[in-house]
């Protein structure tokens, strides 16, 4: 009876509370897994070791500025990036989003993706190759200095290519190309001079120094990211802090073979630095290590060996996505071969409902031009496709309410007999054909629905910094506007969100939301039993400054769903022949309250 009322009167939001108080326990790390068969990735080749990627000296730097001014560098620019890559090393590690800034004002400082070490929070690709015991030859790896054989600043269209020669007949190159968004190609090569032939690995890695600012909420997940062969691995820092398969000296590791396709990297709510190899066989590597400095999060990609014979070449091409997770953007090079590449975006437990969404949430937003507004409008194409659902739910709960006098009538002549009040009850129910839980299965199926809505306007990248209307102006951030200065009537400011008095400062939306939940308890049944008809006046109230600090865009969503679920379910009751006298309700509610 209780979970029929508040599936009824709260719908998804209490659903989407209690995951968030009551989180599910997170999966335990998957174990690491022997290379498939035909995936012989690195064969004999030594692994890239984390302890050994650069001197002391460099890891000791005092700030990005003099990170960057280390080494030689070749610039990068687009209209979309900006940025450099280092020479030493051929690390791309620099570079900056100028579509998305930090704030929402215009001349904010652009959104940093990469950083090179020294830096706060390094994040950096490294290409190079294995060698093999065969051939103890030097090969191109983190520290190398390397030379600009062609090329200037890379821009789209404009290669860069690097070269090394390693004084003992091997010649590397590596040329580098940036399309019109986010892709950045690297094919590296190897020119055999020896006179013998050799074998080497190519590889490449994306790393992360430090655990970075997460927003921390479980229905997100930030850490490592990869789809091998159809099949999603997601690590966050802690699973991977836990990994217990050995790797290199002080590190660990897991390992998974690719026989077909794949990729890998890291993802944050918006931003993504992604590995993508060329299609084929590949070793994946999730791997932690602790360095003197402090933790190192990596993924690598480690291909076939390859053999060279003497005065011929090889060479094996692989992506690097860094920039904004765009859905449109990430489709289109899904649709250029890069397999189930959207899956980047955390859809969730309810994918096949989040994904399409999503897509008709940007349609929207494209006929629109506002977020907010399309939100809304959404949240009622979803309400009406769901109509029928409703209708079962409020028919049923029409006849509870044209029950509600003999069931206080049952109440006053039962008294505290609770097995007496069961059986009246039953009997009344048998003999009126009214079923308490019939409306609870339609509003169970809604549930999932709801729960996706809430799951696309947190994950979305087209939400952030979307103004709306009046005093919205980021629908990404909570609602501006507080009740402890009379929405910026008194002369002081809001309490800072950090502080412990932000819960009461709620604004406006949040207080809508509290009274539209409320307003919607009015239409329902009242619990027959006193503590549960409390907990119910209270719940909206409680809810309200739960919710106060969500983000607007999620807390509009919801007052609009109120909205739209009352005008239904007082129509549908209308129909039904209910007298809704949903004044009468809120003056009798209001005299309850006053102490006899």
């Amino acid at each position: 009876h209780v979970l029929l009322f508040v599936a009824a009167v709260l719908s998804f939001v209490v659903i989407a509370v209690w995951f968030w108080l009551f989180p599910p326990a997170p999966p335990p790390p998957a174990q690491p897994e022997a290379s498939v068969a035909g995936a012989p990735a690195t064969g004999g080749a030594a692994a890239p070791s984390a302890l050994q990627a650069v001197d002391p000296e460099e890891a000791a730097a005092a700030g990005r500025d003099e990170a960057l001014g280390r080494a030689a560098r070749v610039g990068i620019r687009s209209d979309r990036v900006a940025g450099s890559i280092n020479l030493r090393g051929g690390r791309i590690d620099d570079l900056a989003l100028l579509d998305y800034g930090v704030t929402k004002e215009a001349d904010s400082e652009r959104v940093t993706l990469l950083s090179p070490i020294g830096a706060q929070h390094p994040f950096y690709a490294i290409y190079g190759w294995l060698p093999t015991a065969q051939t103890p030859l030097a090969t191109p790896g983190p520290a190398t200095e390397w030379q600009v054989e062609t090329g200037g600043d890379l821009s789209p269209g404009a290669p860069v290519t690097l070269i090394w020669d390693n004084g003992a007949g091997l010649v590397f190159r590596r040329t580098i190309s940036l399309d019109d968004d986010y892709m950045f190609t690297v094919e590296q090569s190897v020119e055999n001079r020896t006179g013998a032939e050799v074998s080497l690995a190519p590889y490449g890695y994306v790393a992360r120094r430090g655990e970075p600012d997460t927003v921390g909420f479980y229905i997100l997940h930030e850490g490592a990211i990869g789809k091998f062969d159809g099949v999603l691995e997601e690590l966050d820092y802690g699973d991977m802090e836990d990994l217990d398969a050995p790797g290199g000296p002080g590190e660990r590791q897991q390992l998974v073979g690719v026989s077909e396709a794949g990729w890998l990297g890291f993802t944050d709510r918006y931003w993504m630095a992604t590995l993508v190899p060329a299609a084929g066989a590949f070793d994946a590597v999730f791997k932690y290590a602790q360095l003197q400095s402090g933790p190192e999060f990596r993924t690598e990609m480690r291909l076939p060996l390859m053999t060279v014979a003497p005065g011929s070449s090889a060479s094996a091409e692989t992506r690097l996505f860094a920039g904004a997770k765009e859905y449109h953007t990430i489709a289109a090079y899904e649709a250029e071969g890069i397999p189930r590449f959207v899956d980047s975006i955390d859809w969730g437990w309810f994918f096949f409902l989040t994904k399409p969404f999503l897509q008709l949430l940007l349609f929207l937003n494209g006929i629109i031009g506002n977020m907010g507004w399309s939100i809304i409008a959404l949240t009622f194409l979803v309400k009406l496709v769901l109509l029928p659902l409703a209708w079962k739910s409020y028919v049923s709960l029409s006849k509870m309410k044209k029950l509600q006098p003999e069931m206080e009538k049952i109440k006053e002549r039962c008294g505290d007999d609770k097995q007496k009040l069961q059986q009246e009850m039953m009997a009344l129910y048998k003999k009126e054909k009214a079923n308490p839980a019939a409306g609870c299965v339609p509003i169970l199926l809604q549930i999932p629905i709801f729960f996706s809505l809430y799951k696309v306007l947190f994950v979305t990248l087209a939400m952030r910094h979307a103004p709306f209307t009046l005093w919205i102006d980021d629908l990404s951030a909570p609602d501006p506007t507080s009740i402890l200065n009379l929405f910026g009537l008194l002369p002081f400011a809001a309490p800072d969100p950090n502080d412990f008095l932000a819960i009461f400062s709620i604004g406006v939306f949040p207080i809508l939301l509290g009274v539209t939940m409320w307003m919607q308890q009015k239409l329902n049944p009242a619990p027959t039993d006193p503590t549960q008809a409390m907990i119910f006046a209270w719940m909206p109230w409680m809810f309200m400054f739960m919710l106060g600090q969500f983000s607007s865009g999620l807390v509009i969503y919801w007052v609009a769903n109120n909205v739209i679920t009352f005008a239904q379910q007082y129509g549908i009751m209308r129909s039904q022949g209910v007298d809704v006298d949903f004044l009468g309700n809120i003056k009798k509610s209001f005299k309850r309250q006053k102490p006899s």
